[in-house]
């Protein structure tokens, strides 16, 4: 399996925290030197392993917004 590069450009926030330090973060990752996109996942505490997450691009997160936005929470 070939190497995966990343790059964080941007901490957003943290969403949650495990007891293990391991934190779910929305953050701006370029992938690969590819363009920016925001990032859900879970890291260790060192940014070195993740977990399983989810990509958007601008359009996809202002639509994941507005959905967000006319849920009954």
């Amino acid at each position: 399996m070939a190497d995966i590069k990343f790059e964080i450009k941007e901490n957003t926030g943290i969403l949650s925290e495990s007891p293990k330090g391991w934190k779910k973060e929305l953050n701006l990752i370029s992938w690969n030197d590819k363009e920016t996109k925001f990032d859900i996942r879970d890291w260790d505490p060192d940014h070195k392993k993740m977990g399983k997450g989810v990509t958007l691009t601008v359009d996809e997160l202002k639509k994941l917004r507005d959905v967000l936005n006319g849920m009954e929470l």
